[in-house]
């Protein structure tokens, strides 16, 4: 049984009831089936056509005749004794034929055919139309398509052009619509991967995909679409063959790396472990944010950052949520200007992933003192709920409208028009930043409660380290480093309750954000400055040169807030590395003379060292790694942190310690 039959249970038996040679019914585990077929062949002819899981638009029809006129014979039509077994063959000029009253799809418009053209003009068409003789010519039974392609060359070349036809018998119109049914309904399409196969023989000869495309009759994008399987590895896609992964999965494995694969075909394997399947497997590979094209309210094109298409090519994730949303802040911050200079009232964009209460509000048009509030999820979708206020606001304007309250004639119009509101508006703005330029301790506490609290035009995230690995990330929560940040952050909150601030929350309110600079005017230089420290550390983005220049500048004494322990040896994989570390604790001899032995053995000769077994305790050694500035251990490897510091070391040395050439990035080490 295999791992998907384990956990769905063994698959249905079907049994087919053959009788004189042909499937006269068909019964799955003991009962005769609702059958149901979905009609891919005439693409987007069909008003009411859905869609399936990949987009293809198809015709649902539940099928009521007998199980026969599906086409399911047990032998070759050569060797069937009915009418439509071995029809005359005859070369047919195009302006004899029509579409019989017979077809299936006779009557409806002519389908769109630009899928077959490619194929057709090449090698003209390699399967025979199927007529009969009706009235002066012949009537198209199967090969509606095809027919019309034919007309469309016609036109083209103006030549005329003789059509190959199977002649049937003209009074037989029961095996007419039989034939008909066959050709538009019961032909099953290929499975993705007896695609990606065919496909793939020709990409290998050097064919290209507009090639591959005209060779089987089928749209460049269905050729890119399934050729993407390439990026599997053999044995996930010899699962998919096996229909023991679901499509949505598979699409999802296409945006993941060889490693990644490896990691969740292991888990997919394991006795012990569940592998990610259909979404969740999406939000594994991209690290839990998940945000597809299709959120984005900014042009694609101008998009900066980076984008994974997915197996279909028509919406792809953004690989970098940060970016992202920094994209779609300044997009819905454009947004929101526009919506202010429409007159609406107040515009309110809701902290993220808080949903709009719609039971809370009630429905006021822009004229009337509505309100445009935004909510915004985390899967980056945005909603624009227009005209709405809230049940008190709506209390208390119809109390205010009641006869005879003192507020009536100053609410019935407000003494501003939205230019006008603009107008003042844009002068105050100008006039207090324009002062701000004089006050900059006062500009320093209004920077660090934006970056607190955020804004229509800052959108500050604080770092939420999230390992993919259990013990990466209880390694990172106990270390001394967290619980300094903690410390320090309980401190910042305490500093905020003295002045009347409970609680802090980056949600761009505007009046919370001018509740934190009010604190923060009331807090001394020093006070502000150990809250803009702690939030600055708070919002320090992990990795790359930023985390190397801090620790430079600031003296960071690694040794203090790291220590070898177990959980970093089983990371480390690298023999070269490792051997470098024995070097390093021990000495070079002792290296060489370990260089023939296991990665697990010099782990636990490093490991004696550090702990003393056998030899004096060295606690306080540490790898280049983590030095400061850090130092790469393999001559010319590529090292994230080593790499990091090469590319702005000049910045923060002078010329004569200029990074050596073995300390550069490997990319650069190239390139020279």
């Amino acid at each position: 049984m295999s791992a998907l039959e384990h956990i769905l249970g063994p698959r249905p038996r079907l049994t087919l009831v053959v009788e004189a040679s042909r499937v006269v019914e068909i019964w799955v585990d003991g009962r005769a089936p609702l059958i149901a077929l979905n009609d891919y062949d005439w693409g987007e002819t069909d008003r009411h056509a859905v869609r399936d899981a990949e987009g293809f638009p198809f015709t649902p029809i539940n099928w009521k005749g007998p199980a026969w006129a599906l086409g399911l014979s047990l032998y070759p039509p050569e060797q069937e004794d009915n009418s439509m077994a071995q029809p005359a063959l005859k070369t047919i000029p195009i302006e004899q034929l029509h579409i019989s009253k017979l077809n299936m799809r006779h009557g409806r418009k002519a389908p769109d055919v630009s899928d077959i053209l490619p194929s057709i003009r090449e090698k003209g068409i390699r399967q025979t139309l199927l007529v009969r003789p009706e009235g002066d010519g012949y009537g198209v039974i199967a090969g509606r398509r095809r027919f019309h392609a034919l007309q469309v060359l016609a036109a083209e070349t103006g030549k005329p052009i003789a059509v190959p036809c199977a002649i049937m018998e003209a009074d037989d119109d029961a095996a007419a619509v039989e034939a008909s049914l066959i050709e538009n309904v019961a032909r099953v399409p290929a499975t993705e991967m007896e695609q990606y196969n065919a496909f793939g023989k020709l990409a290998q000869t050097g064919r290209t995909v507009d090639e591959i495309a005209g060779h089987f009759g089928v749209t460049d994008l269905k050729v890119r679409r399934i050729l993407a399987l390439a990026n599997l590895s053999g044995p996930i896609r010899a699962l998919y063959a096996k229909d023991e992964i679901d499509p949505e999965t598979i699409r999802a494995l296409t945006l993941a790396t060889k490693d990644q694969q490896a990691e969740w075909l292991g888990l997919f394997r394991s006795e012990t472990e569940r592998a990610p399947i259909s979404r969740a497997c999406k939000a594994w590979i991209t690290g839990g944010a998940t945000i597809t094209t299709d959120k984005a309210l900014f042009d694609l094109a101008t998009y900066e950052g980076k984008v994974a298409a997915d197996l279909f090519g028509e919406s792809g994730v953004f690989a970098d949520a940060v970016t992202f949303w920094k994209a779609q802040s300044a997009a819905l911050a454009a947004k929101v200007e526009s919506y202010i200079d429409a007159g609406w009232r107040d515009v309110q964009v809701l902290e993220r992933g808080k949903y709009f209460a719609s039971w809370e509000h009630v429905k006021r048009p822009r004229t009337k003192g509505g309100s445009v509030i935004i909510e915004v999820r985390h899967d980056g979708s945005v909603t624009f709920h227009e005209g709405y206020i809230t049940q008190a606001e709506a209390r208390k304007l119809e109390k205010r409208a009641r006869p005879g309250s003192e507020v009536e004639a100053a609410d019935t119009k407000p003494e501003m028009s939205g230019p006008l509101a603009q107008y003042i508006g844009l002068h105050r703005h100008g006039a207090a930043r324009a002062t701000l330029l004089g006050h900059p301790g006062i500009a320093l506490r209004l920077m660090v409660a934006h970056a607190i609290v955020g804004s229509a035009l800052w959108a500050v995230r604080r770092h939420e380290f999230l390992a993919r690995k259990e013990d990466i990330q209880d390694s990172v929560d106990a270390s001394r480093a967290a619980a300094e940040m903690n410390t320090a952050g309980d401190h910042v909150r305490s500093l905020f309750e003295a002045h009347g601030l409970a609680s802090l929350r980056a949600n761009g309110d505007a009046y919370h954000l001018s509740e934190v600079f009010a604190a923060l005017l009331g807090m001394d230089d020093a006070e502000t400055l150990t809250v803009l420290a702690f939030v600055m550390a708070d919002t320090l983005e992990a990795s790359g040169p930023i985390v190397e220049a801090v620790a430079v500048a600031t003296e960071t004494d690694m040794t203090a807030y790291w220590k070898p322990e177990l959980t970093f040896l089983d990371l480390v994989r690298d023999k070269r590395a490792i051997n470098a570390m024995v070097a390093d604790i021990a000495s070079p001899s002792t290296a060489k003379a370990a260089l023939m032995d296991t990665g697990k053995a010099q782990k636990e000769l490093i490991w004696n060292r550090i702990t003393g077994e056998g030899c004096e305790a060295n606690p306080d050694w540490r790898p280049g790694w983590m030095q400061v500035p850090p130092i790469r251990l393999v001559t010319h490897a590529g090292s994230p942190p080593a790499d990091a510091w090469a590319r702005i070391a000049s910045l923060f040395t002078s010329d004569e310690n200029e990074v050596s050439p073995e300390d550069q990035p490997v990319a650069e080490q190239d390139a020279a």
